[in-house]
């Protein structure tokens, strides 16, 4: 974790660090195109619960400032069948700066999407759910992170 001067973690390079981690990680193996933030529509805050069932391919966030809950991506499509569990680090935090790795095809639509986490305990970063884009358009996606 970076710590600036007055003992704060710097909101620039915890993104930082999450950008770099989800371009190493290659949704589905293939680079990124674009890394999208998450932030509330409500009120702006970058800090959530997480839930997510990476089988079904399906993720939501909850802003741990207002408590608004957002499904991310395509997955209210999936809710139905999905079983979320809530998204941990190691250390056992449950609070995240959220990002969203997405692959493209040639055509320029995404092939492929990775929820990718930092840990606001600790700084630890990981990747809790990814799956394929199989269908058009999907340029909708980067609007619902």
């Amino acid at each position: 974790m970076v710590i600036d001067g007055a003992g704060q973690r710097r909101p620039a390079t915890a993104a930082a660090e999450l950008d770099a981690y989800l371009r190493e990680f290659e949704a589905g193996g293939y680079p990124l195109a674009w890394v999208v933030h998450a932030a509330c529509a409500g009120c702006g805050g970058s800090e959530f619960g997480v839930r997510v069932d990476d089988d079904a391919g399906y993720a939501d966030r909850t802003c741990q400032t207002c408590g608004e809950r957002w499904v991310m991506l395509d997955s209210a499509d999936l809710a139905e069948n999905a079983d979320p569990g809530d998204a941990a680090c190691p250390c056992g935090g449950e609070r995240f700066d959220a990002a969203v790795g997405f692959a493209v095809r040639e055509d320029g639509e995404v092939r492929w999407v990775s929820v990718g986490l930092r840990c606001r305990v600790d700084g630890v970063l990981g990747v809790y759910a990814d799956w394929k884009i199989d269908y058009s358009p999907s340029g909708h996606l980067l609007a619902r992170v």
